[in-house]
Order: structure tokens, then C-alpha cells, then sequence
């Protein structure tokens, strides 16, 4: 092993062997392609790097060596249609593994990986294709965002290339055998066999099986942007969030510190889709300089069984997902299925409930450590190896960064008082975004005074524990309280009427806003008048009785992200109109 990691940082530990200190230190001309994957791919060229499978039979094991190689010829692929240093791409590509080719293809190139969900409308495109000047896009032909892609390029003149990937299914295919899917495409020679026809594309996988093999490394800084999300907006237009090569290089305490990652016979695995930031946070830049193999699954529609079974048959040691799933895990009882092979679990996405923390430490044995950050950073706040999780609390701030919890006037907060998580901005800060492209004005609202204004509210306890309350946008002021809906939430989900819930505020003549729970379910249950009442009295006795749910609402499932994040902003949009009020825009979530 390379331990390559340690090339690109500076660690201390405790005498206890906790981390102490952190900092990235990487050379100005760093490039993850060529410095973590082809540096790997060159020392032990058998390295398991991903292993790859799909619901239609389909399954690929990858070694570094082999990501250097169709890396490299991806790279080929692009130049040849002009793409190259600062260039905006577009990547929708699910979960495909050629998303792993082209990702790695863009760093070496100097290029912006711009990734996107394959669940964007053509409002959504136009606008991201515009505002980025976005100049290739690199699509799955699953589903239907290529129409969507071609009803929105000739809105954007910027766009000048269009490649289409095919998917082999992407676990939408009904009959995998008859359109020459699944086992068939397995192993070596099956890759990147799936044609992709259509009228105005380049078809990704003929050309890049055409492609030479070999590919010269080009001139890159690691201070140029090479990274791009959209913050997760549901109205009005989102933001840009820009990094530089930084961002890779943070990531490390995120695999090492956070996941746990088995460098040597483990294999890790988040279950994310790649058009969200939190795919590169769990299947790509900390995993792979820490020389850990991710094991990648193409799924369209989430089942807790399908991913448990996977757990047992690929051997699965450390495993990453939001609460929401952790929760579907328990309603597939856990009990029925081989998870010896775990040794590590975490969350993030959204606070994780103590009831859902004492039901998988019941159920295998494993602490789940919760971990907290943003589309604009890594890992901020997190349960790291060798702490002692408190159930409810986010951990403590990382080492990586000085944290501060700042009250409005900018000073900070005692033990107990809510406020906004700030981070130390100076010149030994990586990580964190370089900007809002395009935008100074907000830029200059999340970043001055030498801080990054996360916009997340919370608070600490006496021994240095942070829990979380809410987005600024989330937090509930009503009647001259600020109440967080995450409190309220975890209450309700003990009670064994509750599968799950969103707590939201609705506004209220009277006091502001009102508390507002929205909730499906358990089996057995029903939306009545008296449970209501229950409920509402329940809340009463657990917690501070002004914080009850005035309006209860039973819904058949809640909106949430294609990562299972619940979507309380799409709640509290659809409240505003129902009362024909404004709509405030360019919320974003700050969870990963």
C-alpha cells in the first residue's frame, strides 16, 4: 500500500490515538487523476478500486489499473471534441461506472465536472446549462432526461457537444436477456458494449472503445476550479457551488476519519446517486486516496432488501446511507440477512433519530456515527473513529477546521444557546468552496469577515457535543419560540403510531408560524381525529409543551430526494400556496 494519503496531509493524534490535528498540504500542480489514480494504478496496478454491479445481472470488478486505463481513453474521447482546461461538462449519469471514466478523465484534463440528477425538468436544465455556460454534456440514455437535454441545448448556445452513454438498464430494464443486458455485458470484455443511437449525439461508449489507450498528462493547478454542484434549491433559481482540487484532498478525513475505510480487503459503500455531492463524498475522492475499493450499485428505485443482500454477497465492511434508509433497513428487518461482514456505519443527509441509533445498535452490534456538512464543504462536524457518540448529537467539530457556533451579533455562543455553525476561513482552510459562481453578491453573504456563514443552526453542550436544530429557513418561530424541527421529530418517531415524519411551520395569524407535522403512518394505523390528539398530548409530555404539533397531516409518503432525503421545503412551498402566499426562493438544504 501506497499509504498516498499521507503525501497530501499533515495528521497529529492523542495519546488515545484520536485525531487531534489536520491539514491539507498538497502541491500547487495536484490533480487527482493523475497524482491519486494513476500514481496507484502504477504502484500496484491490481489494487480492487470498484466493484460494480446492476439489478439486470450485470457486475464489473475494477482495479486502479483498469481506471487508468479507460480513464485515459476517455480523456481521449473528450479532447477530441474540444474539451478541455476550464471547460464546463455536465455529467448524468446515474450510477453508471462510466461516470467513474469520466470524472477522472475531466480532472486530468483541467476541465469543471459539473454533475447533475437525472431528475431535472427542462425549467431545471435551462437554467443550469445557461448560467454555467455549460459546453458538453454526458448523458445516460436511461430514461428520459435525453429528451429533456435535447428540449433544452437549443435554448443554450454554449452547448456545443452532447454524448450519450448507455446504460445497459440502469435497473429500469424488464427484460435484460431480450435487449442483450445483464450476465451478457459481464466481465472485460462486455464493457461499455451498450450502444447509444441517437440523432445529434456522440455515441460515448463505441468511440471510447476506439479510443487510444494512451494519454500524456497536461498542464493543471489544483487551485482551478474543477468541481461544480447546484445547491439543492426547490424554488427560484439554485446556486453554484464551486471547488478547487482542495475539495478532493479534504475528503480524506471524510474515508479515514469519518467512514472507516478497510484499505486493505474492504470494501466501502455509499449509497448515493452521482448527480448529488454526496456520491464524490462516499465513492470517489476520499475512498480513493486512501486506496479503498467502493462497491457502486445501478439501481433506479431504492429496496432496502435488494441493498442488504448486497451487504452479505460482496462482503461490505463499512457502509454510508441517510437515516431514511437506516430506517427502511428496519422495516426489512435486519435480522433476516448476513451483515457480519460490517465493521463500520455512518449517516448524514439528516439528523439521525436516537431511536433509529438504538435499533441498529440492538439489531448488529455497530454505532451508527452521524456526520454532518454541506454542498459547499466536506465533512464539517462529525462522530469520528474512536469517539463515543452521543445519540441525537452531529459529533464534534473536525480537526480540519476552526468551528464556531456564532449567535447573530457575530459572537460566539455559550453551551446551550442555538446558533449558526461557522467555519474559520484563512489561508490554511481547503475544502470549502472557492465561490457561488457568478453570484459575489451571495458569495460575499456566506463569506465575509473571515468566516463561511453555513446558514445551519445549533448548539453545543458542556462537553463540546454539537446537535442539530435546523436550516435557518427550518427553524419555527412561533409565539417568540424557536423551535427546531428535528426535536419534535424525533419524539414523534417513538411513538409506534409514526413510520416517518417531517416536522414543518405553517403560517399562523396568531402566532407567526405554527408547528406542523406531517406524517405517514405505521401498518395498522389510521388518521383519526383521537390519534391526533394522542400524538399531540404526547409530544406535550416528552418535551416542552409549546412545541407540540398544532396541525397534524397524514400523507401516504413524504417527498424526498432520489437519495431518500426528506424534502421539507417542497412541504412548506405547497402550505405557502395553499394560503396564496408569496413563495420565498433559493432555499437550499444544508445536509449532504
Amino acid at each position: 500500500m501506497r499509504k498516498i494519503n499521507e503525501q497530501f496531509v499533515e495528521e497529529r493524534y492523542g495519546l488515545d490515538g484520536s485525531l487531534q490535528f489536520f491539514r491539507a498540504n498538497y502541491p500547487e500542480t495536484f490533480n487527482f487523476g493523475y497524482d491519486v489514480v494513476d500514481d496507484i494504478a502504477q504502484a500496484e496496478p491490481s489494487r480492487p478500486a470498484l466493484l460494480w454491479c446492476n439489478p439486470e445481472g450485470e457486475e464489473h470488478h475494477f482495479t486502479f489499473a483498469d481506471m487508468k486505463l479507460w480513464s485515459d481513453k476517455t480523456a481521449n474521447v473528450l479532447a477530441a471534441h474540444g474539451i478541455g482546461r476550464g471547460d464546463m461538462v455536465m455529467v448524468i449519469l446515474r450510477r453508471h461506472y462510466q461516470f467513474w471514466f469520466v470524472a477522472t478523465a475531466l480532472h486530468k484534463l483541467g476541465a469543471v465536472m459539473v454533475p447533475a440528477t437525472f431528475m431535472l425538468k427542462e425549467h431545471d436544465l435551462d437554467y443550469r446549462l445557461q448560467s454555467a455556460e455549460i459546453k458538453a454534456v454526458i448523458c445516460t440514455d436511461v430514461g428520459y432526461i435525453a429528451d429533456v437535454v435535447d428540449a433544452s441545448a437549443p435554448r443554450c448556445p454554449s452547448v456545443q457537444v452532447k454524448m450519450l452513454v448507455g446504460g445497459a438498464g440502469g435497473g429500469t430494464c424488464e427484460d435484460p436477456e431480450a435487449a442483450g443486458f445483464g450476465p451478457a455485458l459481464s466481465g472485460p470484455d462486455g464493457l461499455c458494449k451498450a450502444a447509444a443511437t441517437r440523432e445529434g449525439w456522440i455515441d460515448f461508449n463505441t468511440e471510447l472503445l476506439a479510443a487510444p489507450a494512451e494519454f500524456e498528462r497536461r498542464e493543471t493547478k489544483a487551485a482551478d476550479p474543477f468541481l461544480m454542484y447546484f445547491s439543492s434549491g426547490t424554488s427560484g433559481n439554485p446556486k453554484m457551488v464551486l471547488h478547487n482540487s482542495g475539495y478532493a484532498v479534504a475528503h480524506t478525513v471524510t474515508a479515514k476519519h469519518w467512514h472507516n475505510v478497510q484499505s486493505d480487503g474492504g470494501v466501502h459503500f455509499t449509497i448515493a446517486d452521482t448527480g448529488w455531492g454526496k456520491a464524490v463524498w462516499g465513492k470517489y475522492y476520499g475512498q480513493w486516496l486512501m486506496e479503498a475499493c467502493c462497491l457502486a450499485y445501478d439501481f433506479d428505485r431504492f429496496d432496502a432488501q435488494e441493498i442488504l443482500e448486497l451487504i452479505g454477497k460482496y462482503q461490505v465492511t463499512t457502509l454510508c446511507c441517510p437515516p431514511t434508509m437506516y430506517r427502511m433497513f428496519m422495516e426489512a428487518d435486519v435480522d433476516q440477512f448476513d451483515l457480519a461482514s460490517l465493521v463500520h456505519c455512518s449517516t448524514a443527509g439528516e439528523a439521525l433519530n436516537p431511536d433509529l441509533f438504538d435499533y441498529w445498535k440492538e439489531h448488529t452490534g455497530l454505532t451508527i456515527y452521524e456526520g454532518f456538512g454541506q454542498t459547499e464543504t466536506p465533512l464539517t462536524i462529525a462522530n469520528l473513529v474512536g469517539s463515543t457518540p452521543r445519540p441525537g448529537s452531529m459529533g464534534k467539530p473536525s480537526p480540519q477546521y476552526e468551528l464556531q457556533i456564532q449567535l447573530d451579533d457575530g459572537t460566539p455562543a455559550r453551551p446551550g444557546q442555538t446558533g449558526e455553525i461557522c467555519i474559520k476561513m484563512d489561508e490554511h482552510t481547503h475544502g470549502i468552496m472557492m465561490e457561488y459562481y457568478k453570484n459575489p453578491e451571495k458569495t460575499a453573504e456566506a463569506i465575509h469577515d473571515g468566516w463561511y456563514h453555513t446558514g445551519d443552526t445549533a448548539w453545543y453542550d458542556e462537553d463540546g457535543y454539537i446537535w442539530y436544530v435546523g436550516r435557518n429557513d427550518d427553524v419555527i418561530k412561533s409565539s417568540g419560540y424557536r423551535i427546531g424541527p428535528f426535536e419534535i421529530e424525533s419524539v414523534l418517531l417513538e411513538h409506534a403510531a409514526v413510520r416517518e415524519v417531517a416536522v414543518t411551520g405553517v403560517p399562523d395569524e396568531l402566532r407567526g408560524y405554527a408547528v406542523k407535522a406531517t406524517i405517514v403512518l405505521a401498518e395498522g394505523f389510521e388518521g383519526t381525529p383521537e390519534l391526533t390528539k394522542e400524538l399531540q398530548t404526547y409530544v406535550k409530555q416528552e418535551t416542552a409543551p409549546y412545541k407540540f404539533p398544532r396541525i397534524v397531516d397524514y400523507v401516504d409518503e413524504l417527498p424526498k430526494t432520489v437519495n431518500g432525503k426528506i424534502r421539507r421545503v417542497a412541504i412548506r412551498k405547497a402550505d405557502e400556496e395553499a394560503a396564496h402566499l408569496p413563495v420565498e426562493h433559493d432555499k437550499k438544504d444544508g445536509l449532504v
